[in-house]
C-alpha cells in the first residue's frame, strides 16, 4: 500500500546523491542556463526603475550555482547597484556549498548575502513573525514549489513581497513533461506525504487564472538520460528512480505492481523517446513570470 512508501526528502544523503546523478544524467541546468542568459535579461532591466540597492530573495536555492548567474544578470543590467540577497535552503550541505562558492567567486562586494537555513514555509512564518515589511524586487523560486503544503498560497505569500516594478520568478516541471504525465496517474500513488507535491507549471497557471493574475510563461526544452532505471539492480538506477517517484528506496520498497507500473509509463512514448539504446525522459521545463504593477 501506498503508506508504506517514505518520502525521499526523508533521507537528506540519498536525496543529494540522487539529485546529483539527475543533473549529470539530464540537461536541466543547461536548458537554465540558457534561459537565464538568454531571456532573463530582458525580465531583469525593468525591475527596481533606477533604484540604487535592491533586494533579491532566492527560496530553495541549493548550492547556488543558478542564484549567481542570476546575479550576474541583474548586475549587467544594472551596473552600480548593491544587492541584499536572502537566501532560503532547508539543506545545511548546500547552505554550506553555496557559502563556499560565494567564497571562491570573486566580484560580489556588491551583495550581502542572508543565510536561512530553513524551508519555505518557516521562512513564511518567520517572516511574519517579526512583521517584515521590507519589499523584494526579484524573487525566485526554482524547482522548489513540489517540497510546500500549499504551492498556490506560497505563490500568493511571496507575490505579497514585491515591490512595484517586481518580478517573481518560478520554474517547475512543465505539465507537458514526462513529470507531468507520470503524476496525472500515480500521483496518488506516490505522492502520500506533506513533504513533496505532485505540481507543475499547468497547475501553477490554473491557480494564477483563478486569481486574475497575469503572468508571461516560457518553455524550457530539457531531456534526461534514464537507460539505469530499466537494469534491475543497478544503484544508479534506483537513485534515478527515487528521484522520479520522490519515493526513498523505491525498487525495494513499492509493491510490484506500481514498480511494474511505473516502469511501463516511464519508457512509453507519452514520457520517453528510446534512441541508440537510451531511454530520453521528457524533463521539459515551464517558467513563469509575475510583475508587480502597483
Amino acid at each position: 500500500m501506498a503508506s508504506t512508501l517514505k518520502s525521499l526528502a526523508n533521507d537528506d544523503n540519498r536525496y543529494q546523491k540522487s539529485f546529483k546523478l539527475f543533473l549529470e544524467r539530464s540537461s536541466e541546468h543547461q536548458c537554465m542556463q540558457d534561459f537565464i542568459h538568454s531571456q532573463l535579461p530582458d525580465i531583469l532591466a525593468s525591475i527596481g526603475k533606477g533604484k540604487s540597492h535592491l533586494n533579491v530573495i532566492g527560496v530553495g536555492s541549493g548550492a547556488g550555482e543558478i542564484d549567481l548567474e542570476m546575479l550576474s544578470e541583474l548586475r549587467l543590467k544594472h551596473p552600480g547597484v548593491t544587492v541584499d540577497n536572502e537566501v532560503v535552503e532547508p539543506s545545511a550541505q548546500q547552505l554550506h556549498n553555496y557559502k563556499v562558492l560565494v567564497s571562491q567567486k570573486p566580484g560580489l562586494d556588491y551583495v550581502k548575502f542572508s543565510w536561512n537555513k530553513m524551508t519555505a514555509s518557516e521562512f513564511e512564518e518567520h517572516w511574519k513573525a517579526k512583521k517584515m515589511t521590507k519589499k523584494a524586487d526579484f524573487i525566485h523560486l526554482i524547482q522548489m514549489l513540489y517540497y510546500v503544503k500549499n504551492p498556490g498560497a506560497t505563490v500568493s505569500f511571496f507575490q505579497s513581497l514585491l515591490d512595484k516594478d517586481g518580478k517573481l520568478l518560478i520554474i517547475l516541471v512543465s505539465g507537458e513533461s514526462g513529470w507531468g504525465k507520470l503524476w496525472q496517474i500515480f500521483r496518488n500513488q506516490l505522492s502520500n506525504t506533506e513533504m513533496s507535491q505532485c505540481v507543475t507549471t499547468a497547475d501553477i497557471k490554473s491557480y494564477l487564472d483563478s486569481k486574475g493574475v497575469s503572468y508571461q510563461s516560457y518553455d524550457l526544452p530539457s531531456q534526461m538520460d534514464i537507460t539505469e532505471c530499466f537494469t534491475e539492480g543497478d544503484e544508479k538506477g534506483e537513485l534515478l528512480l527515487d528521484f522520479l517517484t520522490e519515493v526513498l528506496d523505491f525498487s525495494k520498497t513499492a509493491s510490484p505492481e506500481l514498480k511494474a507500473g511505473v516502469l511501463e509509463l516511464l519508457r512509453h512514448p507519452d514520457c520517453s523517446v528510446e534512441s541508440n539504446g537510451k531511454v530520453i525522459f521528457n524533463n521539459n521545463l515551464g517558467v513563469i513570470v509575475i510583475d508587480q504593477h502597483t
